[in-house]
């Protein structure tokens, strides 16, 4: 029994008993390294898989499942918008169970048997029908790892928020950048089932690394160290609601109004004090149960979202229409097509620059200027209509500098999503309650990326099919765009919320 329940306590990451022994290898297993590298490689393993099998949707569609040639673009814009649904359905679910949990791993975990589960049906399914199954576990996996991975990221990070998001991109690059390739070539050489042996591969080391990893605050029963905290914690010291101890300061500095803590009165009594306290606790219970009312009614926040969604919807709709675009333009095979997505995704490694700039500066003018570089770049994506070694050039360069451009558009945005919490935090201590908000909002922002999953690849389909490639390219700049005037208007320039010496911070 005693062995069942160090298990259980091991799984769950929660409270071990006092006398309890530290786990083997706890100062690694608990080190910023590790958990950032966790995180990381589930957000690879997640996008591995996800790109997998893009290079080989549209010909295992017509192999696998018997779909007609002529409805594979239907069918493949599909089952792109079904992942993206699933995604958007349980990722504030996610979010939500993350925060009320006393640990993170618990959800890892359960993503996990959702990403092995979606790994099965799509690699041994025949049908449309298990495609489709296939495709929603991979998005419920997909929610869990994005609401849960960012969060336990923004708890161990602390103010260096935006530069771990910008690692986080570049996990997603080299899943992006190495998955089609790996996807395209075993493909072409091995045939449909073994693309899914690597895999298997990737979703083992991810287990081990899974268990393996302790959070810090699991680790503070056995080891005390000085760790870079939260940004919900330190607008808490900024802004205590009382002193420590809980009663009125004795010294003389503190006997004089004008340096007292605004909420407890100098003098006060007992009584007072506990009056006062009992209204910090209502107005606490007022919020509680609604964060995300709190959290939308921030402008700030919600021009991230929409941010977050035009790029997503830029980026997943290209992966849909791109492969059979230059298959029929071209007359590439699915090898082809994965190097070409190289182009797009190896000048992803900028994105820890842009982390870094919007942790210093804040998220709006690096957000805005990646949106803005964006639009020439896809605008000029029309130009490329001709079968000719000259074409082929400028697809590969145009895609190269959107490369460079999209992940300055998201990753600050990333960021900005805990500034907001943070910065809220500050304004009205204790709003979020005692676990904070950051798998929410980190949900919040996996909607939004789904649902510019869900938009991008229909509208990229039915433009396509309709007015054609010249059409779809002006199309997603002006997309584009609208989210450079958002980010402009709504966005700020503050990346964090402020400490007693910083300035106010600005109105969300």
């Amino acid at each position: 029994m005693a062995r069942f329940a160090y298990v259980q306590q091991f799984l769950s990451g929660g409270t071990a008993a006092a006398s309890s022994k530290p786990p083997y290898l706890l100062s690694f297993r608990s080190s910023t390294t590790l958990i950032a590298s966790t995180v990381n490689l589930a957000v690879f393993a997640d996008i591995f898989f996800y790109s997998l099998v893009v290079p080989v949707l549209p010909f295992a569609l017509s192999a696998q499942a018997g779909v007609p040639q002529d409805d594979v673009q239907y069918w493949l814009s599909i089952l792109l918008a079904v992942y993206s649904a699933a995604l958007f359905i349980s990722s504030p679910v996610s979010g939500i169970y993350a925060d009320h949990t006393s640990s993170r791993r618990w959800p890892l975990l359960l993503g996990l048997l959702a990403l092995a589960g979606s790994t099965l049906l799509l690699a041994f399914g025949n049908s449309i029908g298990l495609f489709i199954l296939g495709r929603v576990l991979q998005g419920v996996s997909a929610a869990v790892v994005w609401s849960v991975g960012c969060a336990l990221l923004v708890d161990t990070m602390g103010s260096k928020v935006g530069v771990a998001m910008g690692y986080v991109n570049i996990s997603m690059s080299i899943a992006l950048l190495l998955a089609p390739v790996i996807g395209g070539v075993v493909y072409n050489h091995a045939g449909y089932h073994a693309v899914f042996y690597v895999a298997f591969g990737v979703v083992g080391l991810d287990v081990a690394l899974r268990l393996l990893m302790i959070e810090k605050k699991v680790a503070r029963q056995w080891i005390k160290e000085p760790e870079a905290e939260s940004p919900q914690v330190d607008a808490e010291k900024a802004f205590p609601a009382n002193p420590a101890d809980g009663k009125p300061p004795t010294n003389s500095a503190a006997a004089t109004p004008s340096t007292e803590a605004p909420i407890i009165e100098p003098g006060a009594d007992a009584s007072d004090r506990d009056e006062n306290n009992n209204t910090t606790e209502v107005d606490k219970e007022k919020h509680r149960g609604r964060p995300i009312i709190a959290l939308l009614k921030s402008s700030r926040l919600l021009a991230a979202l929409y941010g977050i969604l035009v790029e997503s919807g830029i980026l997943i709709g290209f992966d849909a229409v791109l492969a059979l675009f230059v298959r029929g333009l071209f007359g590439w095979n699915s090898t082809a097509v994965a190097v070409l997505f190289l182009a797009l995704f190896i000048p992803g490694f900028v994105a820890p620059l842009a982390g870094w700039l919007s942790d210093r500066y804040g998220a709006k003018w690096p957000s805005f200027a990646g949106f803005v570089a964006t639009i020439p770049v896809l605008i000029s994506l029309r130009f490329v209509t001709e079968n000719t070694i000259q074409h082929k050039v400028l697809l590969a360069v145009l895609l190269a500098l959107a490369g460079v451009t999209l992940p300055f558009s998201m990753t600050p945005l990333m960021a900005e999503i805990s500034y907001v919490i943070e910065a809220k935090e500050a304004e009205n201590p204790g709003i979020f309650g005692e676990k904070g908000v950051y798998g929410l909002a980190y949900g919040l922002f996996n909607c939004a990326f789904a649902l510019g999953g869900i938009v991008g690849p229909i509208w990229a389909g039915y433009v396509i099919e309709s007015a054609g490639w010249g059409t779809l390219t002006w199309n997603f700049a002006l997309w584009s765009a609208s989210a450079a005037v958002v980010v402009f208007i709504w966005g700020a320039n503050t990346p964090r919320a402020p400490t007693t010496e910083d300035a106010p911070v600005e109105s969300t």
